[in-house]
């Protein structure tokens, strides 16, 4: 799986939003997007890395950036997520991991002995023409929101 590097082109992708609207990565030229895969809706460290980008949401507002967050999860579960915790960015549905893919996030994992095929934590940070300025694989929850920042703030 080769990985993007900071530089490369943002691979654009259309995508279906927690609201059922349909959005373009394209759509958001002129703004810096903060890009974060996830692998599960409502799991701790999932909510703790969404509740870190909401809870500094201003602060990414006022660097000219969205956060757009993309798991396998469907608009349904995405909804839920989003409500419970009061979620002020856009999650996006890759149920068929097309977005995930393209980023080099769908990989090989294992638990307990078992391997299968899921989403390793990333982001990326997308500059106003579509360029990748912050790439970040395999990142905790709980650091994936200040190495945004530092991107953002550079």
């Amino acid at each position: 799986m080769t990985q993007l590097q900071v530089g490369d082109p943002a691979p654009d992708f259309s995508a279906l939003t927690d609201t059922g609207e349909t959005v373009r990565l394209s759509d958001f030229r002129g703004k810096r997007v903060v890009l974060y895969f996830y692998p599960k809706d409502d799991t701790p460290g999932c909510t703790k890395q969404a509740c870190s980008f909401r809870d500094s949401y201003a602060e990414i507002q006022e660097r000219n950036a969205v956060v757009l967050g993309v798991s396998p999860d469907g608009q349904k579960a995405h909804q839920k997520f989003k409500t419970k915790y009061d979620l002020p960015f856009t999650l996006l549905v890759d149920e068929d991991h097309a977005i995930s893919e393209a980023y080099g996030v769908w990989v090989e994992k294992s638990m307990y002995g078992k391997k299968y095929m899921g989403v390793a934590r990333s982001h990326f940070v997308i500059d106003e023409e579509g360029k990748l300025v912050g790439v970040s694989y395999n990142v905790k929850p709980e650091e994936s929101l200040p190495e945004a920042l530092a991107v953002l703030s550079a």
